[in-house]
């Protein structure tokens, strides 16, 4: 008998068909004589449909009242799975994060999991019931409801795994695995065995959409395999785990694909110490993590410094650079949205050389201009005209015969 955590996206419980899907997988790997513990999403786009309905009250709801109404949203889930699975003679219980023992701190609309208080998650297992837990949220140490940001559940799913001891995580998605690039942008990517950490978490970072980088992060601090895999059709999946059993002799491991970038400009700025300083604190202090960075060749005791965030938070850092422009002297401020970000990522890298060359000469050989570059021991990311990420997506793939 094993002791596992599934965790179901809000595709996957998008409706009661679906849900009726979930609740049979879930019976089934319980008939098994298995201790089975589940996260849900909300449904479907609900997350997004209560947004829409903040934004017609407010154009900047309080952060506690928007992690009150986006909390709802997984609530509605576990209620129903947990009809669901009593219509297939399981017993079953819901919690939501705070009755899960979810312990959060930080922002209301962005928290992190500090740790997890799973007594009675634990009791409901013992009982021989099935535990649902809402995903994606938690409760902070004054009992306020706090919302794990976008990707929450997969970060909630693996904490509740750690927390239990349990055997492994199967996140369940859209998808049947971690590919080498998204198979939507490129139709030949091949369907990984296996990745790191390391490697999920680069890639999780970088853009790619099918973990939360928080959820790789507490995975590798607690040893917890995730397996990620479809909900919709039976297949092998993808294990995420240590590197020591992982397959060697590969350099590149995967691709990642962002288009959620905006580019900012802040031209002619003072080359003076601690100018940099100032601009990148206001930035933090809004809330806001920057991505790539780049500074021009000093000319004429002035720089260019150029940096990219996410398209949510726009308007938090334009607010925050406007009045700052003037503050330190700068000429200039500028902005594009019409940018995508492309990544190389690969265990491999450290001990092979060349990788940068030829994803450089693969863009070259596409016609791509790279505007701005950033490396790490196992990642290369380039900053592109939006409108080239699949042709640079396939050149790349190519290039490397990640096929």
């Amino acid at each position: 008998m094993a002791r596992i955590v599934q965790k179901y996206g809000g595709s996957s419980v998008a409706n009661v068909e679906r849900i009726f899907n979930v609740a049979r997988r879930v019976a089934q790997t319980a008939s098994n004589g298995n201790e089975v513990a589940v996260v849900v999403s909300a449904m479907g786009d609900a997350t997004d449909e209560l947004l829409s309905l903040a934004e017609q009250i407010t154009s900047f709801p309080p952060e506690r009242e928007l992690a009150m109404l986006l909390s709802t949203g997984e609530q509605i889930s576990i209620a129903l799975l947990t009809m669901a699975l009593h219509k297939l003679g399981c017993e079953a219980i819901s919690f939501t994060g705070a009755q899960a023992g979810v312990m959060t701190s930080g922002t209301h609309t962005n928290a992190r999991i500090c740790r997890f208080e799973a007594a009675k998650v634990l009791q409901a297992l013992a009982a021989g019931k099935i535990a649902v837990v809402a995903g994606f949220q938690g409760v902070n140490a004054g009992g306020e409801i706090q919302t794990l940001g976008r990707g929450g559940s997969d970060t909630t799913a693996v904490a509740l795994a750690a927390a239990i001891g349990a055997d492994y995580c199967e996140i369940y998605t859209d998808v049947d695995g971690v590919y080498t690039v998204d198979p939507r942008v490129v139709p030949k990517a091949r369907r990984l065995e296996e990745i790191t950490y390391d490697e999920m978490l680069e890639l999780a970072s970088l853009g790619a959409k099918v973990l939360h980088p928080r959820a790789v992060e507490c995975a590798k601090e607690h040893q917890v395999v995730i397996h990620v895999r479809s909900s919709f059709h039976e297949g092998k999946g993808t294990l995420v785990k240590e590197a020591a059993s992982v397959e060697k002799g590969t350099v590149i491991s995967g691709i990642a694909c962002d288009e959620d970038q905006v580019k900012f400009a802040l031209m002619g700025v003072p080359d003076q110490p601690g100018v940099a300083a100032t601009i990148f604190s206001a930035v933090a202090e809004a809330g806001v993590n920057v991505d790539l960075i780049v500074q021009s060749i000093h000319r004429n005791g002035e720089n260019d410094i150029l940096f990219t965030v996410a398209k949510a938070d726009f308007v938090k850092v334009q607010r925050v650079l406007e009045p700052l422009v003037r503050k330190i002297g700068a000429k200039e401020l500028r902005h594009q949205s019409n940018v995508a970000k492309i990544s190389v990522v690969g265990a491999g890298m450290i001990h092979h050389t060349g990788v940068a060359a030829g994803m450089f000469q693969a863009l070259a050989s596409a016609g791509i201009n790279i505007e701005i570059i950033s490396t790490s021991e196992i990642k290369i990311s380039c900053l592109i005209a939006a409108k080239h990420l699949q042709k640079a997506a396939e050149a790349i793939h190519d290039y490397f015969q990640l096929s």
